[in-house]
């Protein structure tokens, strides 16, 4: 199964800038890749500076959807000169065919990343057949 038809995005890339008074928190697509092996599929999403309990992942009826917030707290002595990294809500939704195993899935966030392993289902793995 090509992974293109397993999961591909449903939503364009969209990206707001943050008001320059900082009172408007945008919505981002974050920046993401999709991976296959002959057991897996593997999405690893960048998120610097989000926390895990800031973090949400969801698949219901063909979405899996990754939604969070990116917050910081300036220290009090500090003063912001700039700001690359927007304070801002995310959200990104992926369609999917069903092709892997939604009970197995496993989801770490690390160093930035979030990493999303999602088993293949029996039923699309390669099965070599003994021939007698």
């Amino acid at each position: 199964m090509s992974l293109l038809s397993s999961i591909i995005p449903s939503l364009n890339r969209t990206q707001s800038e943050q008001a320059q008074d900082g009172s408007a928190a945008p919505t981002v697509t974050p920046r993401y890749e999709i991976k296959e092996n002959p057991d897996a599929f593997g999405l690893e999403v960048a998120l610097p500076g989000v926390a895990k309990e800031d973090l949400e992942l969801t698949i219901h009826e063909g979405e899996m959807t990754i939604v969070g917030r990116r917050s910081w707290k300036k220290p009090e002595s500090w003063t912001q000169l700039y700001r690359e990294t927007p304070l801002a809500d995310f959200s990104l939704t992926l369609e999917h065919d069903n092709t892997f195993d939604a009970a197995k899935v496993h989801a770490e966030l690390r160093d930035g990343v979030l990493r999303i392993t999602l088993p293949k289902a029996e039923a699309i793995k390669p099965h070599k057949i003994a021939v007698v």
